[in-house]
């Protein structure tokens, strides 16, 4: 699968060539290298970078976000299918099974 739908209609062009997420991760890469804690976590659909979620001390993901530039990460826990892209602050699902993809959902 690649590309990711656009949740409630909000228009949101960065995850239509993305991958998919590669799946669970198991540690915050900032957080290993300071001693930090994290909550969940988040993996960077542009770079693969792994970091903690808004809900964590260090906002690993985020700062990835505002040094990077790169517009979506994707929940990097177990049994979790979705992504958030940054810009357009809008939450993207995989497609159904054998849905075609649409590119950027405005859900209407």
């Amino acid at each position: 699968m690649t590309g990711w739908a656009v949740q409630d209609g909000v228009a949101c062009p960065h995850g239509a060539d993305l991958p998919a997420a590669p799946g669970p991760a198991e540690a915050c890469e900032d957080c290993l290298r300071i001693g930090g804690r994290w909550v969940h976590l988040r993996r960077c659909l542009t770079c693969d970078h792994v970091g903690c979620c808004d809900s964590s001390p260090h906002r690993h993901a985020t700062a990835h976000f505002s040094s990077t530039g790169h517009p979506v990460v994707a929940s990097a826990e177990q049994r979790e299918h979705w992504a958030w892209c940054y810009p357009d602050s809008a939450l993207l699902l995989p497609p159904p099974p054998g849905a075609a993809f649409s590119g950027s959902s405005t859900g209407a």
